[in-house]
């Protein structure tokens, strides 16, 4: 008896040893080609047609070829796909450093069209790639899918990845261009999202009118209680930190509570069924205008070095696995026996985004321009052409949705869901390779860069180097060092700025900023004074 239960307790244990020595090979595996991908996307920096999402993609499939070939065709990737590794470990770095860079004088000087392209916009893309799935795939044989399915498609190809087309644009030369698609990619991305958890909580085997209006209903709840509950996180940091000012005994104390507050609105948001996306980001970009400025200047460099290099790996790492998931045998072998009917799906799908995609473009863009008076805020026919086109790539929101949706466990045996995984996954690869490829030489095209390179003003450091100008809330200073190019530029960019400040947002925005919010929360220009502080170093720059 003894015997036997030592026996079956050896067993055991070899089996755990066994389980956490090929996790440990795994890791080590990743690690390597992250390394690889960060070297190899540095050599490719300066190439014409090659970005840092097509390396990871094209060493994720490589590797995926040779973990295939020494599997003797059993598997290509050495890692599961999660949704939950995705969704609560990978995809909130990403969106969070998007809100907490992001040039938020731009961001809500376009805040309009932005929400237009974003929230309207995806609206349309996702009503007619379902009305085009379900008039094209229910005439095809590729399995059973219900209305449930056919709107879950609808809302994974409406998530763009934009990561392409913003590497290739710059923030000083085509600020507009680059506020629009930036702000666009994450409010689409949150759309999406939002959309999709909508259809899985209803009943959609009867739709009428009072279904329609609880969905519409409930879409809107879910966009605003994610963005005030990113909000409120994002105050309530400023407000501790301000109060309690950890940086005169450990800027380490900062630097851990900004970022497990960051964390914690996004899973607060996952805990209440809300949009964890909507709400991270939002929380970024209060925690930029308010909490980042009651931090001791080395926390802040650390912070903006931290997010960004946490989003940065994350967002290598999710390419590179979609590669390697790419030639999973196992998805690839139910439809085996149809590549043709596999090509055709994929085919209408990427015809359905292109269509998808054209239908709002175009026409918001016209309703955009009919309210601007200024003909440099009005988008020009090659900046939509450029928005359109950066809107066409599919990335990893549309995996990791298409993996909730039709799979378990990370693979299936049914021919409908195996199909639309395989060709969620064509269309990935194809839009991100092929378009991506052809996305530096169009952008050059269509926008070649000014000789002379124009700046607009910005009212917030963007990066670690403005700590050496006067941080002042009144938007009169460059980004520049050099005091005669100030005066030079100052006062053209002020008329430009402030030709009609009396009906902008942004100039009740700032009145009411600097009466209430700031004395409160903190931020530019109200940090408390304490010995040690940046405020006791530079108290000129903060007055």
């Amino acid at each position: 008896m003894a015997i036997g239960i030592i026996s079956t307790l050896l067993a055991k244990s070899e089996t755990i040893l066994s389980s956490d020595h090929s996790s440990i090979v795994s890791m080590n595996i990743c690690v390597a080609l992250l390394c690889a991908c960060i070297v190899i996307g540095h050599l490719l920096e300066e190439s014409r047609w090659m970005n840092e999402s097509i390396t990871a993609l094209a060493i994720g499939i490589c590797t995926g070829i040779v973990i295939l070939l020494t599997s003797g065709w059993k598997s290509s990737h050495i890692l599961v796909f999660s949704e939950d590794l995705f969704f609560i470990y990978l995809l909130p770095p990403i969106i969070f450093n998007a809100g907490f860079q992001v040039k938020k004088k731009q961001f809500f000087r376009n805040f309009m069209t932005i929400m237009l392209f974003g929230a309207i916009g995806t609206l349309i893309s996702f009503a007619i790639i379902s009305a085009g799935a379900i008039h094209f795939f229910q005439k095809m044989n590729i399995g059973t899918l219900t209305i449930g399915d056919f709107l879950a498609i609808g809302s994974i190809f409406s998530a763009t990845d934009s990561v392409c087309t913003l590497q290739v644009l710059n923030q000083d030369e085509t600020p507009l261009l680059y506020s629009l698609v930036f702000g666009e990619g994450v409010v689409n991305d949150a759309t999406s999202v939002v959309l999709f958890n909508a259809i899985q909580n209803f009943d959609l085997s009867n739709i009428n009118s009072a279904i329609c209006l609880q969905f519409v209903g409930n879409f809107l709840y879910l966009f605003i209680s994610s963005t005030l509950l990113g909000v409120l996180t994002g105050l309530l940091s400023a407000y501790i930190i301000k109060k309690l000012y950890f940086g005169r005994h450990s800027t380490d104390r900062e630097v851990a509570l900004m970022i497990l507050m960051a964390y914690l609105s996004y899973m607060l948001a996952e805990l209440l069924d809300l949009s964890g996306i909507l709400t991270v980001f939002f929380c970024g970009i209060v925690m930029s205008h308010y909490t980042w400025h009651n931090v001791t200047e080395s926390s802040r460099v650390t912070t903006k070095h931290t997010f960004a290099t946490l989003s940065f790996v994350a967002e290598t790492f999710i390419f590179l696995y979609v590669g390697m998931d790419a030639l999973d045998i196992e998805k690839w072998s139910v439809i085996s026996d149809s590549p043709g009917t596999s090509v055709g799906v994929s085919s209408i799908l990427l015809g359905l985004i292109l269509v998808g995609r054209a239908a709002f473009v175009f026409p918001l863009s016209f309703i955009s321009n009919l309210t601007k008076k200024n003909p440099n805020e009005k988008i020009h026919f090659k900046q939509q052409v450029t928005i359109w086109w950066a809107g066409l790539m599919r990335g990893a929101v549309s995996m990791a949705l298409a993996y909730n949706q039709f799979t378990n466990s990370g693979h299936t045996q049914l021919r409908g869901n195996a199909m639309m995984i395989t060709s969620t996954i064509t269309v990935v690869l194809f839009s991100t390779v092929v378009f991506g490829l052809m996305t530096k030489p169009l952008v050059r095209i269509l926008l070649p860069s000014p000789k002379h390179l124009s700046r607009m003003i910005s009212s917030e450091p963007s990066t670690p180097k403005s700590f050496i100008v006067p941080l002042l809330g009144n938007g009169n200073e460059t980004e520049g060092g050099d005091q005669s190019n100030r005066n030079v530029t100052r006062p053209t960019s002020l008329r430009m700025l402030l030709s009609t400040p009396s009906h902008t947002v942004h100039y009740y925005w700032r009145k009411f900023d600097d009466a209430f919010m700031r004395p409160v929360f903190g931020g530019r220009g109200f940090v408390p004074f304490v010995p040690g502080s940046p405020t006791d170093q530079n108290g000129h720059q903060w007055n």
